[in-house]
């Protein structure tokens, strides 16, 4: 305002300064100036005036000063900053706590379901409780262990819903670059960890102890661990639910079908010799990850089981359940951690396919279509004939 007083141009009282300014240096009010009052400086004249005042002014100089100091400091590099962009380890670390503080907060993501799982774990205690060694306690050791690799596992389906909202948030800040897909899946799989191996390691110890099921901390390490192999192989595999199924309860139903398909298929309400060829046997059998948890619980629970009638757990093994006692325990186990590294990675796979696939949609959609227009003569009409025109 001081600037343009000085210059014969000071700001009416009771006017916007910004308005003034504009109106003083811009040859859109040419016009209005023009139908006004006479003795209006023009426009142009205005800003060769200003213009020529400013380049003499003390504060013209200074700029100048200023700006060749920058352009000499930038010329040395002194002003060059590198990219401050986090390192791939650093990413997983904020984006591992962040979830783990997420999980903690919420209480539908692993809290509801713990209590879920302490009820039902109460639940089959007193329902298997002291099952003994008779002929009968083999149908119910093997029905508990089926319980607890089926039904137990199946609901963690249940934090599906607050997964889709991370993958919402995922989905934001990947296309502001922040992070990208492979540490999404690392920051996510690390932070579940501890929560999986509560909900595994409490219920478990429930529904072990009360049963009376194969005593020794060996044989209830190995029931822990594969309890937690199946609830993170079933969040991975709902992890590719939700990366094609966004919906909650589509993605719900999904995962339950699927999970269902697989029960039907392990190799316990049909033996797996018993399994029809097509479809169930070959390959449902062989690619449900139950397969691999019934014969890792009903190893580690019958081998060296002594059962009334000089009958081993072995024996068992064989002729009742028809496992295959080829390899040990820990191969299924293995197994298991490798179908969850494996879904992960498919995980990984579709989130990147879909990150570069979406431009090629876009771009393929927003080609405009080319419009034929097509006449049709009708035959009905009647045609001009020459002899009928007239000239003028």
């Amino acid at each position: 305002m001081q600037f343009f007083a000085l210059n014969g141009f000071p700001c009416p009282t009771l006017q916007n300064p910004s308005d003034h300014f504009l109106k003083t240096i811009n040859k859109d009010f040419q016009e209005d100036i023009e139908k006004g009052l006479a003795g209006v400086v023009p426009t142009q004249e205005a800003i060769d005036i200003l213009t020529k005042s400013y380049k003499s002014s003390d504060s013209y100089l200074q700029v100048r000063s200023q700006v060749a100091e920058i352009c000499k400091a930038q010329d040395s590099g002194a002003l060059e900053k590198k990219s401050t962009h986090a390192d791939f380890l650093t990413q997983c670390i904020v984006l591992t706590s962040r979830s783990f503080v997420n999980m903690y907060r919420d209480l539908g993501y692993y809290w509801f379901r713990l209590g879920v799982y302490v009820l039902l774990g109460v639940g089959l205690a007193t329902v298997f409780s002291n099952l003994g060694t008779d002929n009968n306690s083999i149908q119910a050791r093997g029905s508990l262990l089926m319980f607890v690799a089926s039904f137990l596992t199946f609901m963690t389906i249940g934090g599906f819903p607050s997964f889709v909202e991370d993958m919402k948030v995922f989905e934001r800040e990947r296309l502001n670059g922040h992070y990208g897909a492979t540490a999404f899946v690392f920051g996510n799989t690390f932070s579940a960890l501890p929560y999986l191996a509560l909900i595994s390691l409490i219920p478990g110890a429930i529904v072990y102890d009360l049963p009376g099921l194969h005593k020794g901390y060996q044989h209830f390490t190995y029931f822990v661990l594969l309890l937690f192999a199946c609830m993170l192989l079933v969040e991975s595999l709902m992890m590719i639910v939700a990366s094609l199924v966004p919906n909650y309860l589509t993605g719900i139903i999904t995962g339950a079908g699927i999970q269902g398909l697989m029960i039907l298929g392990g190799g316990f309400f049909r033996l797996p010799n018993d399994l029809p060829h097509p479809f169930w046997k070959y390959p449902l059998y062989y690619i449900a990850f139950h397969k691999y948890a019934y014969q890792g619980m009903f190893k580690n629970e019958f081998e060296g089981l002594k059962f009334d009638n000089n009958l081993d757990g072995e024996q068992v093994l064989r002729d009742n359940w028809q496992l295959q006692m080829g390899y040990s325990k820990w191969v299924d186990l293995a197994i298991l951690f490798g179908m969850v590294v494996f879904y992960r990675l498919v995980f990984l796979g579709i989130v990147k396919t879909v990150e570069k696939m979406k431009p090629v949609v876009k771009a393929f959609m927003s080609v405009p279509m080319k419009r034929t227009t097509q006449i049709m003569e009708n035959p009905y009409t009647t045609p001009p004939q020459e002899d009928k025109i007239l000239y003028k």
